[in-house]
């Protein structure tokens, strides 16, 4: 009887108490004692509420009862799925809704519904890798910030693949300490994309330059990022470069000549199949011929196949000594040694082309830093 005389009443009720009556009614679900009875006409009137034609009764009964796991779920859900003023109290703030109930949302809602959800102040792996692969720049940046979303690494990496021409999501994934070293390379990439649609570059330097300039600091990246990722993380590396092509003569000749000789090893595993203790075990202490024969199998010609032995047998040195770095060590002795041979000429002369740039670079950074010592022990 009281509800059938409520829903009399609301048929004639003007808006601003409809929407008082619904959240009294709202909050008398939730804070009095009801008989069972009472309970279900109370969630009938409520479920009535959600066709009400106006959004101020609906937003009302959502400001009453979203926020509570005591509410009733299927009044919930469908008060998420209203209009974003509505659904914002549900899908921000209800226990009620589940991982599938969120990535349901994220799916067949708005811009504005996935950025409810990834404000949530907790948000599971699987809603985490629905907004990842489906969200906008805006959903994907709130995501991010959220200290209370757990990302796992490949939803990172997606957002990297998908978005990482955006400059605030680029700088938010890389001061992240949880970013996969494959994700990262993928940044760098991204940047150097960016460069190289500069206009202002382009007609300072020449877009064929600018080009090379880009894949060499490209590449000088990915190397930096190989000396620091763990060892576990190696593999996924140097398969995402393989995939994309980046596992080149010259990048793998300047990892090891940086001396980065686990990602050197990864990769040569990789490239050869061989297992890694043998490949290590060959590269630390293998003779000449088996060196040069672990980097033939990897698809390395024979013409410059003996540059990788002498680089391999050079780093062994060079890694006992204490004396200036790796790559000056490596880099120089390396080209003293091939000048002093014959002419060289094709892939060989590019790959010792390349070493003597690292070379160069190496002297110009050791020169800038005995300056600031110089400097700092004058002053």
């Amino acid at each position: 009887m009281i509800v059938e005389a409520f829903l009399r009443w609301v048929e004639t009720a003007k808006v601003g108490d409809r929407a008082r009556a619904a959240s009294a009614l709202g909050r008398a679900y939730l804070q009095s004692e009801m008989s069972l009875e009472e309970r279900k006409a109370a969630e009938m009137a409520m479920t009535f509420l959600l066709d009400d034609p106006s959004p101020k009764v609906r937003l009302a009964m959502a400001e009453a009862i979203a926020w509570s796991p005591d509410a009733p779920r299927a009044i919930v859900l469908s008060l998420a799925g209203d209009q974003a003023e509505i659904a914002c109290h549900a899908i921000t703030f209800s226990p009620l809704l589940s991982d599938a109930d969120l990535v349901d949302l994220a799916a067949r809602g708005s811009a504005v519904t996935r950025m409810l959800i990834a404000a949530r102040s907790s948000i599971s792996r699987s809603v985490a890798a629905a907004l990842a692969e489906i969200g906008g720049a805006e959903d994907v940046l709130c995501l991010l910030e959220n200290e209370g979303a757990a990302i796992a690494p490949q939803a990172l990496k997606r957002i990297a693949e998908r978005l990482g021409d955006d400059c605030e999501v680029r700088n938010l994934l890389l001061d992240r300490p949880d970013l996969p070293a494959d994700a990262r390379q993928l940044l760098t990439q991204h940047v150097s994309d960016a460069l190289i649609n500069l206009p202002l570059a382009q007609a300072a330097i020449g877009t064929g330059r600018l080009q090379r300039v880009a894949r060499e600091a490209t590449e000088t990246a990915i190397v930096a990022i190989a000396g620091e990722i763990t060892p576990r993380e190696v593999a996924d590396l140097v398969e995402h470069l393989r995939v994309s092509g980046r596992l080149t003569p010259s990048f793998l000749m300047h990892t090891l000549c940086s001396g980065k000789i686990e990602f050197f090893a990864g990769a040569i595993v990789n490239l050869t199949g061989c297992d890694e203790r043998r490949v290590r075990s060959i590269l630390a202490t293998g003779r000449m011929h088996a060196v040069r024969a672990l980097c033939e199998s990897a698809g390395l010609a024979r013409d410059i196949s003996v540059i990788f032995v002498e680089a391999t047998l050079l780093w062994r040195e060079a890694s006992k000594s204490t004396s200036g770095t790796m790559l000056a060590n490596v880099c120089g002795r390396l080209l003293q040694s091939f000048r002093s041979r014959s002419t060289t000429h094709g892939a060989v002369q590019e790959l010792l082309e390349m070493v003597e740039k690292l070379h160069v670079a190496e002297q110009r950074q050791s020169a800038r830093g005995y300056a600031y010592m110089t400097a700092l022990a004058a002053a």
